[in-house]
């Protein structure tokens, strides 16, 4: 069910896809060793959940701000590759679980290029029609 208080960006498929993968890892990260849970288990979490947090916290800006909040998003998917293929190298979690994480984010980071150039797309055709 949906909030009555909605807001633009909960309409955005990319953010819903960012949601799911935040849920996902931190699911994942559940099981993970007590000792990882100031290492590996919050910077897995945080990279994750920092996905659809700068999605979130960019709409609302400018087109060029929202930019700059989608490359912090893209970051922060790369930055969950490292974390699961650690996550996979320490045996925290399946081979099949880090090539989900890396199909998710593959997904997720193509979506956020092709937004990111869509902005600019639009950026510059309003530019062109000033002109």
């Amino acid at each position: 069910m949906k909030s009555k208080f909605h807001f633009k960006f909960e309409d955005l498929i990319i953010y819903n896809k960012a949601i799911e993968f935040g849920e996902s890892v931190n699911s994942q990260v559940a099981s993970f060793p007590k000792e990882e849970m100031y290492r590996l288990t919050s910077q897995f979490i945080r990279a994750a959940d920092s996905i659809a947090l700068n999605i979130a916290e960019g709409s609302a800006s400018s087109d060029a701000q929202f930019n700059r909040y989608l490359q912090i998003a893209w970051d922060s998917a790369h930055e969950c590759i490292v974390c699961s293929t650690k996550a996979k190298l320490r045996g925290f979690i399946t081979e099949d679980e880090d090539e989900r994480n890396r199909a998710d984010i593959t997904e997720l980071s193509k979506m956020i290029t092709s937004f990111k150039k869509h902005l600019k797309s639009k950026s510059k055709k309003i530019i062109e029609n000033k002109q």
